[in-house]
């Protein structure tokens, strides 16, 4: 089995960043893909990111040139950096791990952006 637990969201305004946390209850090293999706309200829940253990990463096209995804093996821990925010990134962003075929995820994290 894998935990996530989030953390980093928060209120900004429009044009500014956050680092959002997902730290493994395990090695990272061990899970196969990484990533983070999110959730709007009343929308469903969309991918965001991936990290491969194999250290290739995807965006959704909505993200590219403003977030990156990273991994810290020696902490456990994925990192979404999220530059250049928009209203339309605000969501509950939820870590995401393939472990063994099976599928985890963290609490959420609400991240608001401001006009």
């Amino acid at each position: 089995q894998v935990q996530l637990v989030e953390s980093g969201g928060g209120l900004v305004q429009a044009g500014g960043s956050l680092r959002l946390s997902c730290a493994a209850s395990r090695s990272i090293y061990s899970i196969s893909v990484m990533g983070y999706y999110r959730q709007a309200p009343g929308k469903e829940r969309e991918w965001v990111a991936t990290s491969t253990s194999g250290g290739s990463t995807n965006y959704a096209d909505s993200v590219t040139g403003r977030f990156t995804i990273s991994r810290d093996n020696a902490k456990n821990t994925v990192y979404l950096q999220m530059n250049s925010l928009k209203p339309e990134d605000t969501a509950v962003y939820y870590c995401n791990a393939m472990y063994i075929y099976r599928n985890y995820w963290g609490q959420g994290t609400q991240v608001t952006v401001s006009s």
